[in-house]
């Protein structure tokens, strides 16, 4: 395909990975700071809540700023449903808050939300409708966090069938970046359902990453994040340096920068 066939120039893809999900914000810091800033991005879970902030026109330290105003334990509560254990009604509050969008449409840059359709068992690309009610779907561990309905519905988090979205940015982005935050390592500590649960969900998640890693013109998967739990954001700063200094770690290489900016 031709350059003047490309609809954007340079597409980003966010994976979920609940709080691990701040290092999307280094890796965006980092972007932008080598004069790298994406047009097009598509998210998950994670992701997406990073990625409608970004699109929204936050830049990343302004992103880092709403999300760290809060305590962690106002982004999950426990819930009293039977379809989730906790809530996840006070990342809906920063969103509700702050973003100035509320459609897609209205966004500065364009983005795909990817949820999980629950009913039909297939991974749905949202490009429209209400910004918040998706970027909540597309966030909904299945048993962790109770489920979304959107017009009959039932959406849970998009990484239960496409944690790394790549899909809708293909064939549209003449250079595709992708940021991925879910390695796996060894694990002992298995004391509680949630924990049970989170661990199910990443080693799920864990198997389309090598499967996918070519599609991309950079990859970047910082391995150090293993050490930090998914439902814990109170390591947020170091988890957001993480991303942002693999990211100037793979700049620093002038084939790598160079194909970023001048692929053809």
């Amino acid at each position: 395909m031709a350059e003047n066939k490309f609809l954007y120039k340079t597409g980003l893809v966010l994976s979920g990975g609940g709080a691990r999900g701040f290092a999307h914000v280094g890796v965006l810091k980092a972007l932008n700071e080598a004069g790298i800033f994406p047009d097009a991005v598509a998210g998950t879970s994670a992701g997406a809540i990073a990625g409608v902030l970004y699109c929204d026109g936050y830049t990343p330290d302004e992103i880092m700023n709403i999300m760290r105003s809060r305590s962690w334990l106002e982004y999950m509560r426990p819930s009293v449903s039977k379809t989730g254990l906790l809530s996840i009604s006070g990342v809906q509050k920063i969103l509700k808050e702050h973003l100035r969008a509320k459609t897609f449409d209205e966004l500065k840059i364009k983005l795909y939300v990817t949820a999980t359709d629950f009913n039909n068992g297939k991974a749905v690309y949202f490009e429209k409708g209400d910004l918040i009610k998706t970027v909540i779907a597309s966030a909904s561990i299945p048993v962790i966090f109770k489920p979304v309905i959107i017009e009959g519905i039932t959406y849970f988090d998009g990484g239960v069938l496409d944690n790394l979205p790549i899909q809708p940015l293909e064939g549209k982005c003449r250079v595709i970046i992708g940021s991925y935050v879910n390695p796996t390592g060894p694990e002992k500590n298995f004391n509680s359902l949630i924990k049970i649960a989170e661990r199910t969900f990443l080693l799920n998640l864990s198997r389309e990453v090598n499967s996918k890693a070519t599609r991309f013109d950079l990859l970047i998967a910082p391995t150090e994040l293993k050490n930090y739990p998914v439902l814990d954001p109170e390591k947020s700063e170091e988890i957001f340096r993480i991303g942002y200094e693999t990211t100037r770690e793979l700049l620093k290489s002038k084939e790598i920068y160079n194909k970023l900016l001048f692929k053809k």
